[in-house]
């Protein structure tokens, strides 16, 4: 039963990462960090990760893409996938690094963090930002913290539960050379998705994360919809190809407020990880 369970899902998640990596390399104007955020939570998720990025993300025809990711909640599942896939990859080159040291899983776990709290914030979020800070990737880093441990530890939430349950009660759910650990970690990616949303939505609205922006098509202006709409000239005029401005500026947050909003998504995670232990499945850190 379980067997045929993974060949449909590794099946279907061929077809689906085949399909995202062509239709976001030759139709959907995005920057290569979102086409490669994309390819990556697909790779993951399969037909999940399908499924929303035609729901959000792919370019449904010339020049229409602007207006088809201007909602908020298209805004917001784009700018979390940044997040996502960063995040996920992290832990699951940690995961298969450290399954061969076979630690406690709770110094497992404090690991992974480490590993995607680094792709995450360096990665998917400094390189994709740095663009709205002068192109100084420091700043970008400094500024994108922030945002990227709220967004991550909400990650965790749902990620950590999933690895550890299921890792704990399937026979080689934890060896990397057995499909059923990829499974495991595609399950716990989608489940990390479904818990950071409500941050996400919560950070675009704040416009302390960009959402979808839209790259120039050729004779066409560049687009970040949902901030302030046309990121070209004032009149209207398109811009050159391959040029682009960003038509927002990122919001603050005081140094107050943000220690506060850290404290609670640390505090949601550490209360995940403590009931998963509890009821579910032990996170040990010795022997």
């Amino acid at each position: 039963m379980l067997d045929g369970v993974l060949l449909l899902w590794f099946v279907l998640t061929g077809l689906s990462l085949a399909f995202v990596l062509w239709d976001s390399l030759t139709n959907t104007p995005v920057s290569w960090v979102q086409k490669l955020a994309w390819i990556l939570v697909t790779a993951y998720t399969g037909p999940v990760g399908l499924f929303f990025y035609l729901l959000a993300c792919r370019n449904p025809g010339p020049g229409l893409h602007g207006a088809f990711t201007e909602p908020h909640w298209k805004q917001t599942i784009n700018s979390e996938m940044h997040c996502l896939a960063g995040d996920a990859t992290g832990i699951i080159l940690a995961a298969f690094v450290v399954s061969y040291f076979h630690l406690p899983n709770g110094i497992d776990l404090i690991l992974e963090y480490l590993s995607a709290f680094v792709v995450g914030l360096l990665v998917f979020q400094a390189l994709m930002m740095r663009s709205m800070y002068d192109n100084n990737y420091g700043k970008a880093v400094r500024k994108t913290f922030f945002a990227e441990t709220v967004s991550m530890n909400m990650v965790m939430v749902g990620m950590i539960p999933v690895m550890v349950i299921l890792m704990h009660h399937l026979e080689y759910g934890d060896d990397p050379l057995h499909p059923l650990f990829w499974f495991i970690m595609g399950m716990a990616t989608i489940a990390g998705g479904i818990t950071a949303y409500g941050i996400n939505s919560w950070l675009v609205r704040n416009r302390l994360k960009h959402g979808c922006m839209t790259l120039p098509e050729k004779g066409a202006a560049a687009v970040v919809p949902g901030m302030t709409g046309m990121a070209g000239d004032p009149s209207g005029a398109p811009m050159p190809e391959g040029q682009m401005q960003h038509g927002m500026e990122m919001g603050e947050i005081g140094t107050a407020r943000a220690s506060l909003v850290i404290a609670l998504t640390f505090a949601t995670l550490l209360l995940a990880a403590w009931l998963t232990s509890t009821f579910l499945a032990p996170i040990t850190f010795g022997a």
